[in-house]
C-alpha cells in the first residue's frame, strides 16, 4: 500500500473502528499525522520568533502574536481532527493482531506506549480472525 492510498483509506474510514488494517496502512498514516504536526508547528515558531524579535510593544510585534495564536488554533483543530482516524486505524491494526482496540488505553499508562508500539509493529495473524478477513 502506498502513502497516498493509506492516507486516503484512513481518512475515508474516519470513524471505522471495526475490521483490520495492515502494517503499511497504519505506518503510512502515522507518518502523515507526524508530518502534518511538524509542518503545522513550523509557522507557529516563525510567528513567535518574528514577534519576539520585533520591538516590544510595537504594532508588528502584536500582529505576529495574533497571527501566531490564530495559526495555533487552526493547527490544533487539524491535529484533533486527525486524532480520531489515527485512533481508528490503531484499533484496526490491533484487530489485525487479534487483539482488542481497547489496548490503546495503554497510551495513558506510563511506558504503555512502548507496549502498544510493539503490538503495532508485530505482524498480523495469518488468515481470518475474529475481527474479519485478512486485509489486502
Amino acid at each position: 500500500m502506498s502513502f497516498t492510498e493509506a492516507v486516503r483509506k484512513c481518512l475515508g474510514n474516519y470513524t471505522k473502528f471495526d475490521g483490520r488494517a495492515t502494517r503499511s496502512e497504519f505506518w503510512w498514516f502515522y507518518l502523515f499525522v507526524a508530518l502534518v504536526g511538524l509542518v503545522g508547528y513550523i509557522p507557529f515558531l516563525i510567528f513567535a520568533g518574528l514577534g519576539a524579535s520585533a520591538e516590544s510593544g510595537s504594532s508588528i510585534s502584536g500582529l505576529f502574536g495574533i497571527l501566531g495564536v490564530i495559526w495555533m488554533i487552526i493547527w490544533f483543530v487539524i491535529v484533533i481532527a486527525l486524532y480520531i482516524p489515527f485512533l481508528a486505524v490503531g484499533c484496526r491494526r490491533l484487530h489485525d493482531r487479534g487483539q482488542s482496540g481497547w489496548l490503546q488505553l495503554l497510551l495513558f499508562v506510563p511506558c504503555g506506549n512502548i507496549v502498544l508500539l510493539v503490538f503495532w509493529v508485530m505482524e498480523g495473524t495469518p488468515g481470518d480472525n475474529a475481527y474479519g478477513p485478512k486485509p489486502a
